[in-house]
């Protein structure tokens, strides 16, 4: 069928695909490709869309992987040939499956993810392509480098892919934004779910200072912002324990059970929704920077950025971690992620302004050694829509 214009979370890119296809089994996703094929049309899988410069939009055939969704298996052992430490388990899911889904079906048999996006209303077919970072990265990597096996859609029909079978079609597929095949299911890896979560602020002077904590800090999920005040930014480290006691220079501390940690911004989305916040165009600017640069390209950038440039729910995260063996994922090889997620409120900077400054953040970026992360908003070109 014919779709109407798209737009993704970014809100700024708008396109119509020729069609959108909603299929039920990979089968059905690898005749729809090869339909698009013969007809000359890109295929571009979508889940919920939450891309920001529509990576997840196209004029060709739009794969909607919602049909997709459902966990299929649920193992409290170990999968054959992973080399997996006791105690820990795998799920087989569907492409179109949220983190939530999977969260609902893991944790009554105490296991979970151990790489989580701050977001869980997210696919998993949707992150695994772009690489998924989360809190627990610097210990675990990226949620691309925790799977134990894909199924993909490549050349024609779908396959099974891993470190074993197929090994070069699932370094291709993981962080490669769809480009190499479409990812139809995963098999991830699943960890006991910790008894209890201790959440702890650490207030820091500079970015210097923040990365400092995360470099030095034993915690099992590190992140970090830097806050728009009137002295200027102040920056913020989190860290979250599972067992021991706050680190110092804690300042807060709260003890959550894991659910609620991992569902955190449930109550802060629905506000954003309320406020009409969440429904605007969102420029996100997202790179890695090579940790030796990083509070260098830190501080230059926020230097440039005044409340206006960041929008009313504007957000700045900074956060230290690994990406595992994900070659498609180009980064430094001690990256630091710097996220400049650009909300454009009324009477903030314009889209056209944030982007922007996207662009010169990139800039500074790569003149350090950095890299773009791909599912951002910036643009080849200034924009002029």
């Amino acid at each position: 069928m014919s779709g109407p214009a798209l737009r993704d979370f970014g809100g700024i890119v708008e396109r119509s695909p020729s069609r959108v296809v909603r299929p039920g089994s990979a089968d059905e996703v690898a005749a729809a490709v090869r339909e698009a094929a013969g007809l000359g049309l890109e295929v571009v899988p979508r889940g919920l869309g939450h891309s920001t410069y529509g990576q997840s939009l196209t004029g060709g055939v739009s794969l909607d992987m919602r049909g997709l969704a459902g966990v299929r298996e649920i193992s409290e052992g170990g999968h054959a040939s992973a080399g997996q430490a006791t105690g820990e388990g795998y799920a087989v899911v569907g492409a179109g499956t949220t983190w939530r889904e999977v969260l609902e079906a893991t944790l009554p048999h105490g296991l979970a993810p151990p790489v989580l996006t701050d977001y869980l209303d997210v696919t998993v077919g949707g992150t695994i392509s772009a690489g998924g970072v989360g809190g627990a990265s610097h210990v675990h990597g990226t949620q691309a480098a925790n799977v134990l096996a894909l199924g993909v859609v490549a050349g024609g029909g779908p396959v099974t892919c891993s470190p074993a079978e197929r090994p070069g079609l699932f370094d291709a597929v993981r962080g490669g934004l769809g480009a190499h095949g479409v990812i139809t299911s995963a098999t991830l890896r699943l960890v006991p779910v910790p008894g209890r979560v201790l959440c702890c602020e650490i207030p820091c002077r500079d970015a210097v200072g923040l990365l400092r904590v995360q470099r030095d800090v034993t915690a099992d999920h590190l992140s970090g912002q830097a806050k728009p005040s009137e002295d200027g930014w102040r920056f913020e480290a989190k860290a979250v324990l599972y067992a021991g006691d706050p680190p110092p220079g804690t300042t807060e501390a709260e003890e959550l059970p894991f659910l609620d940690f991992a569902d955190r911004m449930r109550p802060d989305v629905e506000e954003l929704v309320a406020l009409g916040e969440w429904a605007r165009p969102h420029p996100w600017g997202m790179v890695f920077l090579p940790a030796s640069r990083a509070a260098e390209v830190i501080t230059a950038t926020l230097a440039a950025t005044a409340p206006a440039d960041l929008g009313l729910s504007g957000v700045v995260l900074i956060k230290a971690l690994r990406v595992g063996h994900v070659p498609m994922l180009a980064a430094p090889a001690d990256p630091v992620l710097f996220s400049v997620l650009r909300t454009a409120s009324p009477g903030c900077a314009p889209v056209a302004g944030m982007l922007a400054a996207n662009r010169a953040l990139l800039a500074r970026a790569r003149a350090a050694g950095g890299t773009r992360y791909a599912v951002d908003s910036t643009p080849d070109q200034p924009f002029t829509g």
